[in-house]
């Protein structure tokens, strides 16, 4: 009877003390792909590392809001979209709400399909020599079987080592090229906006900051911590994970951006989005194409599977459909967004009107969904003590008052009005 008591509560303990490490990477490995590359890429290079505190503000803010959707999906084991849809009590608010998540995340992430795609397969033409056409076509395979497992380990599984692929390259790059400390420093903490960076700036947010994490993570956190897990240990090993992970995103981001501006900032030497891996040549040598292309490639492959996957969750969910990853409607979802992101991106086309639209329309979501969250998260009926405290309220209610404005200045951006 005895050693049966000790055996029981050796295995509570055990249960309590593992730390599970998971979600917090999907968000890592949605925001890094071949766009975010791109924007920081771009901004080390034309403005040095003046809009570093755009990155660490971003940082913050993504961390704010995604702390808050973690929390209402382990507090409610409910994910954002279905909670956004019962919230509206208004028939009106509730379908422009549905129209508006299904616009947004549904059809604005198959168009961000194809550039995911396109980055990926771009690395492995560049190493292989065989067209992008070919690798773009292997890529959705690969991640259309990964997706069709239904298994979240699975999928979590490769992300972490797609994003440990892309910390030792963009890392390692950064550490080889030797940014001067006090010049990152001095970006970091002192806030300056040089003639024709604020778009850019607002770029370098908007990559980092995305909506539809926000409904990744909040059935993410689902899957990785069971009903049956203490509440607040659930919690307390989330946040650990978000920090540790999107921490590591930012510093990846640092990272890509330091290096850029260290090798083209002020050197005149012209810079394009090939021309990086180029520069690093004297440095890595003849392996710098293929080390950056390893970066690449990791950045593009982690995006085009966690953007089918989020658009899944945020559509499911804000339709009532099933958000079990085996279930038809959300397998439908996923193969028409990678579908389609495969297709344009095999045939070396860009949807720009789709694109531009999706801007647009995620332009219009983030500050919603940031106010959503906000109010939800004061709800004792709903969250009790996991409500928000006055700290939590104050981080939101400055990331609501810069995702107002960063969604105005994009649509105005979009639009041609600024």
């Amino acid at each position: 009877m005895h050693s049966n008591i000790l055996r029981e509560y050796s295995s509570m303990t055990s249960t309590t003390r593992r730390f599970r490490f998971g979600p917090g990477l999907l968000v890592t490995a949605a925001f890094i792909g071949p766009g975010t590359i791109t924007t920081a890429s771009s901004a080390g290079a034309h403005f040095g590392f003046a809009l570093l505190w755009a990155l660490l503000f971003s940082i913050i803010a993504t961390y704010v809001l995604q702390e808050m959707s973690a929390r209402l999906g382990l507090a409610t084991r409910a994910g954002l979209a279905e909670a956004m849809r019962a919230h509206f009590s208004s028939p009106v608010l509730g379908k422009m709400a549905v129209v508006l998540v299904v616009l947004a995340i549904g059809v604005g992430n198959a168009a961000y399909e194809a550039g995911n795609i396109a980055g990926a397969s771009l690395a492995l033409s560049t190493v292989s020599g065989t067209g992008t056409t070919f690798w773009s076509i292997i890529i959705g395979f690969g991640a259309a079987l990964l997706l069709a497992s239904g298994r979240y380990a699975v999928l979590e599984g490769v992300l972490i080592v797609l994003v440990l692929v892309m910390s030792v390259v963009f890392v390692l790059a950064a550490i080889v090229i030797g940014p001067s400390p006090s010049d990152l420093l001095r970006g970091l903490l002192r806030p300056t906006l040089p003639e024709g960076s604020v778009m850019v700036a607002i770029a370098l947010i908007g990559t980092t900051v995305v909506p539809y994490n926000l409904f990744l993570h909040a059935n993410a956190v689902r899957e990785k911590w069971p009903a049956n897990l203490p509440l607040d240990q659930a919690i307390h090993e989330s946040r650990l994970d978000s920090g540790l992970s999107i921490g590591l995103g930012g510093l990846i981001t640092l990272a890509i951006m330091s290096t850029a501006a260290t090798a083209f900032f002020g050197t005149g030497v012209a810079f394009d989005g090939n021309s990086l891996a180029l520069q690093l040549e004297p440095l890595l040598g003849p392996a710098a194409h293929s080390i950056f292309a390893a970066g690449l490639f990791a950045g593009g492959l982690t995006s085009a599977i966690t953007a089918p996957l989020a658009a899944s969750y945020a559509v499911c969910g804000a339709l009532g459909w099933s958000s079990r990853m085996t279930a038809p409607g959300f397998r439908l979802v996923w193969i028409g967004v990678l579908l389609t992101g495969t297709l344009f991106a095999a045939l070396g086309t860009r949807p720009l009107s789709a694109i531009l639209l999706a801007q647009m329309a995620n332009g219009l979501l983030l500050p919603v969904v940031a106010v959503f969250l906000l109010m939800v998260m004061n709800s004792r009926v709903l969250l009790g003590a996991q409500a928000n405290r006055w700290p939590a309220n104050l981080l939101g209610g400055v990331v609501v008052a810069v995702a107002v404005g960063l969604g105005g200045l994009k649509i105005l951006d979009v639009v041609g009005w600024l």
